[in-house]
């Protein structure tokens, strides 16, 4: 009987171990004075305007859900200032889209529900000038991804001959 208790009580044990894992997944790491803004998918075009003031700047969690489609734009005058888009149920710390070698815009239909962080940047690596750079970010929901049209299947006609009986193997 105690033996039968004690296991019920591990097997509870493991199942909230297990129940919590998938929640700190999504809990970015933020770096030092960094700023976590909770962002909701807009219905309609949202903008984010900012400054990518090293060490002080907003980062943005973003829940999207399947089957969502999303073009995120990122705009700066700066050559240093850059957007990161992290998907925060992966393990890795690799960014799926970054401005830096991608381009300026995303566009996607969401494969599955998950929360991407938004991190804007100033390039460490450049040669300062300055504290950072003015950035804005948008981001569209876009309307579903109309359908192929299926072309009409063909009318039967009558013919003068019967169908050939379907060839078996």
């Amino acid at each position: 009987m105690k033996e039968d208790a004690s296991v019920r009580t591990l097997i509870a044990a493991a199942a909230l171990f297990f129940l919590t894992v998938p929640a700190l997944a999504q809990t970015p790491q933020l770096d030092p004075g960094e700023k976590l803004e909770k962002l909701q998918f807009p219905a309609v075009t949202m903008q984010l305007k900012g400054w990518t003031k090293f060490g002080n700047g907003h980062v943005y969690t973003l829940p999207v859900r399947a089957g969502q489609h999303v073009k995120i734009g990122f705009a700066t005058k700066s050559k240093f200032a850059f957007l990161a888009i992290f998907d925060l149920s992966k393990p890795d710390d690799e960014a799926f889209f970054g401005t830096d070698e991608d381009g300026t815009s995303f566009e996607t239909t969401v494969k599955e529900n998950t929360t991407w962080l938004l991190r804007p940047y100033y390039s460490k690596v450049s040669p300062r000038r300055g504290l950072g750079a003015p950035f804005s970010v948008l981001i569209e929901p876009l309307a579903a991804a109309p359908k192929q049209p299926q072309p009409p299947a063909e009318p039967e006609r009558p013919s003068l001959f019967p169908k050939a009986p379907a060839k078996q193997q």
